[in-house]
């Protein structure tokens, strides 16, 4: 059995006169957010083997957020998950780990979705809250039977849906 938890960046402030997108930092209530995904990641036991992290400021300063408060495992960085599309995500996915559980910090629409293309069943509270969007540090947690190099459409469970609205 292998995990794969899907965690879109917490909230971040507009773009500034001047500043690219990628650079936009988290606002005051995004570090929140950030750190109350993380508490909830602990208390669940939510324990990733490696998490995968875009190197957009916002999707970084999330895992510096939630890093103090859950255990990450290593981290590795990638520039593709702000520019490609959930079947790239999906591939990245299946590159970057076979057995065990995977923390991916990325972007919408992407986020959203890859959780529903992969989430065949679910328990239905949490398809359910994901039916209705994937709001900034938002975090699907989806569980196959196999290891994720064999993610497919379809073949996960949703076990659980987060957002910091639920704390």
């Amino acid at each position: 059995m292998s995990r794969l938890f899907l965690l879109r960046h917490a909230r971040a402030g507009w773009a500034l006169p001047g500043m690219r997108d990628f650079d936009r930092p988290l606002d005051a209530s995004g570090r929140v957010e950030a750190e109350a995904i993380g508490a909830a990641m602990r208390a669940r036991a939510y324990i990733p083997d490696i998490t995968l992290c875009s190197r957009a400021t916002r999707a970084k300063e999330t895992l510096e957020a939630l890093a103090g408060m859950a255990d990450t495992g290593k981290v590795l960085f990638s520039d593709t998950l702000y520019s490609v599309d959930a079947a790239g995500y999906l591939r990245l996915i299946r590159d970057n780990l076979g057995p065990g559980s995977l923390l991916v910090i990325g972007h919408n629409p992407m986020m959203e979705d890859l959780a529903v293309a992969l989430s065949g069943a679910g328990d239905e509270t949490a398809r359910a809250k994901l039916n209705n969007g994937f709001p900034t540090a938002g975090l699907a947690v989806i569980r196959f039977d196999s290891d994720l190099a064999k993610a497919a459409q379809g073949a996960g469970y949703l076990d659980a849906f987060l957002t910091p609205a639920d704390f």
